[in-house]
This record gives C-alpha cells, structure tokens and sequence, in this order.
C-alpha cells in the first residue's frame, strides 16, 4: 500500500505555487506514491492529471472564514475517505482548512510559504501565521526562512529551505528552436530592419508598481540620453486589471519618446523563447522577492541577469567569487540609472566572453537549482514525517 498525499492549493493557474502542485505530483507518483490536489480549478488541473494525479474541487479560494472552516470539514472527510498520510498546503485561507483537517485527522500537516506576505497588522500575523504551523515548513529561500523565523518563531528543527526548482529541460537553449525566437520577436514587434541588430533585455513581470517597470523605462531613457541606441526593453506582463497603472507607463513611455526604444507586449506564454530571444534579463523589484523565478530561469538560459539587491535573488544568482566568473549582478532599488550602467557594461562584453558566461550560468543551476533537487528534497520532508518511502507507507 502506498502513501496518499494530499496537496491545497486555491486555483491552479499560472504561478510559482501553482506549478510547484504539477512538480510534486509527478515527483509523488514517480516515488510509488498517489497525489490528490484539492483546488478551485484552473488551466493547470490537466497537467497535474497528466502526471498522474487526481483533482478534487472544492472552493478552497474563499477568504470567508465561515467557509474556510466549513471546507476544513470536507477536506477531513476527505482525508479519512481517501486514507490520505499526509496534507502539504501552499496558501493562507486554504492552508488554514487543511490544518483543521490533517489535526482532525490525526495526519502530518506540511506547509510552503511561498511568499512574503504582507503583515502590518497582529490580525494580519495571525492569518499569515498558519503557514508556520506545519509538522514540517518549508520555505523557498533563506531570505523567507528568516521572515518566517523573526514573524512566527517556528521550530528551527522542522524549517528547511527548498529553493524553487527550474526546469532545465524546458528552459535551455538547446531546446528552443530559432522559430520559436522568430515567432516571439514577430510578437514583441521587432520585425522590422530597424530593430534586426537590437539587444534586447527583458523585463518579465506582471505590471504592478513594486515589480519596478517605472525603472526599466527610466533606464531606457538613461541610455538614450546617453546616445547608446543599441538595446530595446522588452517590458512582458499582464496588467491583470491594473489599467492606470498600464496607462502611467505608457505615458512615460511616450513623454520621454521611449516608443522605439521600450515595449510593453503583455502576457507571454512561452517563457523559454522569451529567454532565449533574450540578451540581458533584468529583475527590478521594490519589494523583496521570496524567489524570483525570472531570475532563476534566466540563468539556467545562460542570459546575464541585473537584479535588485533585496529578496531571496541575491542568495541564488551567480555574482562570481574567487576565480568564478560573475554571470548576475546587483543594483540598488529603484535606480533607473545604476540599471542603465550595468547594462551598458554587458554590452559591452565580447560574443566570445558571452558566451563562456552562458555556459557558466547554466551549469551553476544545473548544479543547485532544479526541479529535480526540489522534488527530491520535499519527498525527503514528506518520508522522515512518515516514517519511511512513499511507496511502502502503511504497507
């Protein structure tokens, strides 16, 4: 008999956690366990049946606590129903009906904090603080595990750090054909002969004021004011309803004459074509990232990578030591100009050096930062709290 290990998630839809939930099932399955996904729904409920795990919807997206406690019931229910030996929760509202449930259960309770929530408030700390409730929490950088630590005080001897995981089979070089680069720039609007011999660096985020486009377009305008007309921004992300901030953008885009020089292209689906197509990737946050998984997944492309120096990304990008050759580099919060700078040094590289860089990025996430390694690690988690392999539990 094997082990059944339930995962929450609120809705399966594009996003870190969300992909997280596709990643530990195959890995579940894969270590001769079973894999039930509690969700609302969403665009990823058929890759999680594709690895062989199971959905079961229930509205576990509600704030209401009512409703949050009502589905603690049914996912205890569940768990009885199913024999499910574990319950692995990656958001707050739900994250709280699965602790209800796995102590009604008697099951071990395993969370992710997978953000850096926001808490000004002790109510807020408290809602926040059920993600350091788990038998066993895991957070997805050291920068997170001393939030957790400094906010919740949660046993030091059951948090461990698992970095996000990058899928070096997807995101390679080797893998995306010139096609798909063609198709991607055919996208961006950068058909034309004028833009054929551009850099282009890329700015892969969804449009909300902290994820720093303001910075990108004013490094954009740093470069022109220098006369360095050689690089285009590519600014990618969906405004998902923030129309007046979109609109901001686009007039500072059009009140400095950036128009040919900065591009706002919306949602991109084909992440590893955007990499690839990609010259330098830049990560402007204003606030700290938990992860940063643009920056992750830039490197495991062999793209150079400026980012700010807040967050989890200054633990995981290669900034070179000793004899190691630095393929990241940091540059203060909101400071269009020290971003500008950083660029025109990377241009400024030889194919030759760029090129030995990208295979140095590459082999540096191979090493430290793969799906696998994180699929490994959390099934580690998931067999020292039942007390043996997935596949032999309760055998």
């Amino acid at each position: 008999m094997s082990a059944t290990i339930l995962q929450i998630i609120p809705e399966l839809k594009t996003g870190g956690a969300e992909k997280s939930v596709v990643e530990m099932t195959e890995a579940v399955v894969r270590a001769g366990g079973r894999s039930l996904v509690v969700t609302e729904g969403g665009a990823l409920c058929d890759d999680v049946i594709a690895k062989g795990g199971t959905i079961i919807k229930m509205p576990v997206a509600t704030k209401n606590p009512l409703k949050i406690w009502l589905n603690g019931k049914g996912i205890a229910k569940l768990i009885r129903a199913e024999n499910v030996a574990l319950v692995h929760a990656r958001s707050r509202a739900p994250a709280w009906s699965g602790y209800w449930a796995a102590r009604a259960a008697k099951v071990p309770f395993v969370t992710t904090y997978h953000g850096a929530y926001n808490q000004k408030s002790s109510l807020k700390g408290f809602y926040n603080g059920v993600m350091a409730r788990g038998d066993w929490v895991i957070a997805n950088s050291k920068f997170t595990a001393n939030l957790i630590l400094d906010r919740h005080a949660p046993n030091p001897d059951r948090l461990t750090v698992i970095y996000r995981g990058v899928d070096v089979d997807d995101i390679d070089p080797d893998a995306v054909s010139s096609e798909r680069e063609q198709v991607m720039r055919s996208s961006w609007g950068l058909d034309g002969d004028e833009f054929q011999n551009k850099q282009i660096i890329l700015h892969a985020a969804r449009l909300t004021e902290w994820k720093g486009q303001r910075d990108v377009i004013e490094a954009a305008a740093q470069l022109k004011r220098k006369g360095d007309d050689r690089s285009v921004m590519i600014l990618a992300g969906d405004a998902q309803g923030r129309v007046a901030y979109e609109n901001e953008l686009k007039e500072l885009i059009r009140k400095d004459g950036l128009e040919k020089h900065v591009k706002l292209v919306g949602h991109v689906s084909d992440m590893a074509a955007a990499y690839k197509s990609a010259d330098i990737v830049v990560v402007a946050s204003r606030e700290a990232e938990a992860f940063g998984r643009a920056a992750a997944e830039a490197q495991a492309m062999g793209c150079p990578v400026i980012a700010t120096d807040i967050g989890a990304p200054p633990e995981f990008l290669n900034l070179g030591n000793g004899e190691e050759q630095a393929t990241a580099w940091l540059v203060p919060v909101a400071d269009g100009a020290a971003i500008a700078r950083r660029i025109l040094s990377i241009l400024d590289f030889e194919a030759g050096e760029l090129q030995v860089m990208a295979g140095i990025s590459r082999h540096y996430v191979k090493e430290n930062f793969t799906t696998l390694n994180m699929q490994n690690q959390t099934i580690q988690v998931y067999e020292t709290l039942l007390g043996g392999p997935l596949a032999t539990v309760g055998a």
